[in-house]
């Protein structure tokens, strides 16, 4: 499942973040995530919540927001939402001189910062303790 792998990657560029600005923690982070990504939102935030484990991040959320493919054609300058498969063919003038311009997004947009102040996020038990 590569969304682990970008999970990972979030994670480890937030936390590079939060120690260059010396924060505590991480509340929120904020992606956009295109359509065409080939990113499964509801995949990505279940690898996310174990990426953060251990990390600034322990307990913080992830908030996405999607992000629709657009094509654009070049001779005509239409523009026209997309899915997938993409349709790259103009309906304006018939072309193929198109491209796509949004839709394969993957992008952090926000971080909320933790407070100094705020409690420590909640940890999850790694093991059972037998009676």
């Amino acid at each position: 499942m590569h969304e682990m792998s970008v999970a990972l990657s979030i994670v480890d560029q937030v936390e590079r973040a939060a120690r260059s600005q010396g924060m505590p923690g991480v509340r929120e982070v904020h992606l956009d995530i295109g359509e065409l990504s080939g990113v499964v939102p509801d995949a990505l935030g279940f690898c996310f919540e174990l990426a953060c484990a251990g990390t600034v991040l322990e307990g913080a959320e992830l908030t996405t927001r999607s992000v629709p493919g657009r094509a654009s054609c070049t001779p005509c300058g239409r523009t026209w939402v997309t899915g997938m498969p993409p349709d790259m063919v103009c309906a304006g003038c018939g072309g193929a001189a198109t491209e796509l311009v949004a839709g394969r997004e993957l992008r952090i947009t926000e971080v909320h910062w933790a407070d100094r102040n705020d409690p420590p996020a909640p940890t999850r038990a790694t093991h059972l303790k037998e009676s």
